[in-house]
């Protein structure tokens, strides 16, 4: 990842606490499946996606896992769809720095705060995980970590790439790649959508939006 600082005086132009407390509330909207009723099948589905983001498997599933399944077939789906994104063709590190981005952006605390973690373990240090909130304009970047998260805040604002985001993308990724962007920034839209509007409580270890 590139080199560059962050000001600790950075200001989110949001108030975090207030955010959390709309989001999160007084607890989810959805009281989850109990953990005896999720069968075995969904079960493995959930150790794929943990092993997809180099988790350790883990015996309970985790509750907004067992809120979802409220919808089994769209919890299947999604499941599947994130065991396939997880063991895509974007390299891990790439991924997280996409994701990072959706998350921060739809100011979204269970999202954000789980993938830090993950970003971390994939090998994002502290400095790159801030750079992220600041997004592309930050500087510190490699012109295809800046495009990355370009192509996150067009997205999510103009629904399409640029040609010149493309451009610096297609330079480095392969077709197969250059498909699977859009639709990974679309899967975590989404995840952030509905975890912010379940209230998922955020778990043991998450402090959501101010984590780093």
């Amino acid at each position: 990842m590139g080199t560059g600082t962050v000001a600790a005086d950075f200001d989110p132009g949001f108030d975090i606490a207030a955010r959390q407390a709309h989001v999160v509330g007084d607890g989810p909207r959805i009281r989850p499946v109990a953990q005896d009723d999720i069968d075995a099948a969904s079960r493995e589905l959930v150790h794929a996606v943990r092993d997809g983001a180099g988790a350790p498997r883990v015996e309970g599933v985790a509750e907004y896992m067992r809120t979802i399944f409220k919808h089994p077939a769209l919890f299947r789906c999604q499941m599947e769809r994130g065991a396939v994104l997880f063991n895509g063709r974007i390299p891990a590190c790439e991924r997280e720095l996409a994701v990072l981005r959706v998350a921060w952006l739809c100011r979204a605390p269970y999202e954000w705060g789980q993938h830090v973690e993950i970003a971390r373990r994939v090998g994002l240090d502290g400095a790159a995980v801030e750079r992220v909130r600041e997004g592309s304009a930050a500087s510190g970047w490699t012109a295809h970590e800046a495009a990355i998260l370009r192509g996150v805040e067009e997205l999510l604002e103009d629904k399409a790439l640029s040609d010149a985001t493309w451009d610096v993308l297609a330079r480095s990724w392969d077709e197969a790649q250059l498909i699977e962007f859009p639709v990974m920034v679309g899967e975590y839209i989404a995840t952030a959508l509905v975890q912010n509007t379940l209230r998922i409580r955020l778990v043991d270890g998450n402090p959501g939006l101010t984590r780093i």
